[in-house]
C-alpha cells in the first residue's frame, strides 16, 4: 500500500495572521495582473509587428524574471521580507504605466524587461513568509490557499480584462499599476517591521546550496516543464483566439473560469481520498486534468465548450500548486526556504522565456490544433515521470526535533503572528 503524505489536520488551526494578511494583499494585487497575456495582442495592434516578433519581446520579459527570482530570494535575507515585497510591487507598477505610455517599439521592449526584472522580486518572501509561519502538517493547506487567494483575485481580473481588452488593451496595463500600488500600500502597514539578520544566520546561510540538493533538481526539472506548458497557454491563448475569429478578450472569459473552479473546488484539498494520494500520484493525477483541458481548447468549436476546459485545467491546477511548494518548503534546510523557494521559481522564468517563443511559433506554422495537442502531449509525458523521478517529502521530524526547532525559530515565529 503506497504511504501517504502526513499533510492533514482534520481540524487544522487557524493560520497565523501574518498569512491571513498576506494572502489578502495578493489577493488585491492579482486583480489587476491579466495585462500579461495581452502583452504580445498590444505589441500586435500597436506596433504592427507578427506574432513571432511580439514574442521574442515576451520573451525578454521571461529571461529578466530568473535573475529578478534569485534576487528576490537574496534581497528577503538582506533586506527583509516586507522590504522586498514592497519593492517588488511598486517596481512592476512603474513598469506597468511604463507599457502603457510606451511610444514605440523600443520602449515597449525596455519596459517589459524592466518589469521582469521587478516581476519575481516579490515571490520568495512571500513563499518563504508562509513557510516559515506554518507547520508542515498544514503546509499544503496553507500553498493551496495562496493559489486560491490569487484565483480570487484573478476571477475579478479576468472580468476586468474582458472589460477593458474590448474598449482598450492599454487599460489593463494601467488597472495592474493600480492594484499593485495597493497591494504594495497593504504590506507596507499591515506586515510586522523586518529584522536584521544576526550573525549566526549568515553563517548558517553561506552552507545553503540548493543547487546540489538532487532531490529538489528534480522537482526543479519538472516544475520547470509544468511552468512552461502553464506560461504557453498564459500567453498564447489571446493570440489562439484571435485566430479561430473570436475575440481575444474573450480569454478573459476563460481565465475566470479557471481561477473559479480553483477557488470552488477547494473543499476537494481535504477529502480523505486525496489527503491519502502520495505527492508523485497527485501530481500526476493533475497532469492528466491539465491535459484534458487542453485538448477540449484544442476540439472545442465555441466558447461554452471553452468554458469547460477551462475549468478542467483549473481542477488540475489546484492539485499542482500547493502540493509542489510545500513539497519545496519540506526539502529546504531551516534557514534555507527563501533560498530553495527562489532557485525552484526559476522554473518560471525559464518557462516566461520560451513559452512565447514556442507557443508564437506553433501557432504561426500549424494552427490551434496542433498547439493545444503538442502541450497536451507533454502534459501527458510529465504525469509519467512524476511517478518516476518526483520525491516524497521527507517523514515528519520527531517532538524532540520540533521542539529543538521552535526553540531556534522564536523570532521567527513570534513575527507570524501565531
Amino acid at each position: 500500500m503506497p504511504r501517504s503524505d502526513p499533510r492533514s489536520d482534520p481540524r487544522p488551526d487557524p493560520l497565523p495572521r501574518t498569512v491571513r494578511l498576506l494572502l489578502l494583499a495578493r489577493t488585491v494585487n492579482q486583480l489587476g495582473a491579466f495585462s500579461l497575456p495581452f502583452l504580445t495582442a498590444l505589441i500586435c495592434a500597436d506596433h504592427g509587428v507578427r506574432p513571432t516578433t511580439a514574442g521574442l519581446v515576451s520573451a525578454a520579459f521571461g529571461l529578466a524574471t530568473i535573475p529578478s527570482r534569485l534576487a528576490g530570494g537574496r534581497l528577503a535575507d538582506r533586506l527583509g521580507r516586507r522590504t522586498t515585497i514592497t519593492l517588488g510591487l511598486c517596481g512592476c507598477a512603474v513598469a506597468q504605466l511604463a507599457i502603457a505610455a510606451s511610444p514605440s517599439l523600443t520602449w515597449t521592449v525596455a519596459a517589459a524587461v524592466l518589469l521582469g526584472l521587478a516581476f519575481e522580486l516579490y515571490e520568495p518572501p512571500s513563499q518563504a513568509l508562509i513557510g516559515e509561519c506554518v507547520p508542515p502538517g498544514q503546509r499544503v493547506r496553507a500553498f493551496s490557499l495562496l493559489s486560491a487567494a490569487l484565483a480570487a483575485g484573478a476571477m475579478g481580473a479576468g472580468l476586468l480584462a474582458a472589460l477593458l481588452g474590448r474598449w482598450d488593451l492599454h487599460w489593463l496595463f494601467v488597472a495592474d499599476a493600480a492594484t499593485c500600488l495597493a497591494c504594495a500600500l497593504l504590506i507596507r502597514l499591515a506586515l510586522p517591521h523586518d529584522r536584521a539578520p544576526t550573525p549566526r544566520a549568515d553563517r548558517h546561510d553561506t552552507a545553503v546550496r540548493p543547487l546540489r540538493d538532487r532531490a529538489l533538481l528534480s522537482v526543479l526539472a519538472t516544475g520547470t516543464g509544468y511552468a512552461l506548458i502553464n506560461q504557453q497557454t498564459v500567453m498564447t491563448l489571446p493570440l489562439a483566439l484571435a485566430r479561430q475569429g473570436l475575440p481575444a478578450a474573450d480569454a478573459g472569459l476563460l481565465f475566470t473560469a479557471t481561477a473559479a473552479t480553483t477557488v470552488l473546488a477547494q473543499p476537494l484539498i481535504r477529502l480523505p481520498w486525496t489527503n491519502r494520494l502520495t505527492t508523485p500520484v497527485a501530481l500526476a493525477l493533475a497532469h492528466l486534468l491539465l491535459a484534458a483541458g487542453l485538448m477540449g481548447y484544442a476540439l472545442a468549436p465555441a466558447l461554452p465548450a471553452l468554458l469547460v476546459s477551462a475549468g478542467v485545467w483549473g481542477l488540475g491546477n489546484l492539485l499542482i500548486m500547493g502540493r509542489l511548494y510545500a513539497l519545496v518548503t519540506d526539502l529546504a534546510p531551516p534557514l534555507g526556504v527563501g533560498r530553495y523557494l527562489a532557485v525552484f521559481g526559476t522554473s518560471w522564468g525559464v518557462a516566461a522565456t520560451l513559452a512565447p517563443l514556442l507557443g508564437t511559433q506553433l501557432l504561426t506554422r500549424t494552427g490551434t490544433t496542433a498547439l493545444w495537442s503538442t502541450t497536451a502531449a507533454l502534459c501527458l509525458l510529465l504525469a509519467a515521470l512524476h511517478l518516476r523521478v518526483t520525491p516524497h517529502p521527507p517523514a515528519p521530524p520527531d517532538v524532540a526535533a520540533q521542539l529543538r526547532h521552535r526553540a531556534r525559530h522564536v523570532d521567527v515565529e513570534s513575527d507570524c503572528g501565531q
